[in-house]
């Protein structure tokens, strides 16, 4: 990845919170609850996913910057949505991803070219590394917002 190309996945990275929050505004109850299609996530859903997705991301990111080749533990996000009250309000979850999101993105800013190749490997997909990361994160919450919108339509 060249430094340009991370620079721009930093900055999508950085915006995936005003997108999500674009695709919400004015929803109620109603339209957080729609699903865009049978055994789809509704945006409530989304929205708690968001949250601990991040919560996770963020502690990923640190330990491949700290430890040196750390096991990044994969998780059953299906799991977290059963069992974790997915039907509660947004606005802590929402909380919880903006702020994640935001303190996570002051440490990406910070980060040297080593910083970005420590490796390390997922506990489901094998080698995984800095940048890696940045690829998934930097689109994941822009996916989810256009999920958001589908529902809503």
């Amino acid at each position: 990845m060249t430094p340009a190309e991370r620079a721009q996945l930093i900055e999508q990275y950085m915006d995936g919170y005003r997108v999500v929050a674009e695709a919400l505004a004015g929803a109620d109850d109603a339209a957080l609850d729609t699903r865009e299609a049978p055994g789809e996530w509704s945006p409530r859903e989304v929205v708690h996913h968001l949250a601990d997705s991040e919560m996770t991301s963020a502690i990923r990111i640190r330990r491949l910057l700290v430890e040196d080749n750390p096991i990044i533990q994969g998780y059953d996000q299906d799991a977290f949505a059963a069992r974790l009250w997915y039907d509660r309000p947004i606005e802590q979850s929402l909380d919880a991803f903006r702020l994640a999101r935001s303190s996570t993105a002051e440490l990406l800013t910070r980060m040297s070219d080593s910083d970005w190749q420590r490796d390390g490997t997922h506990s489901n997909s094998g080698p995984y590394n800095a940048e890696e990361w940045l690829r998934i994160y930097a689109v994941h919450a822009h996916e989810h917002a256009d999920q958001i919108r589908r529902a809503r339509d």
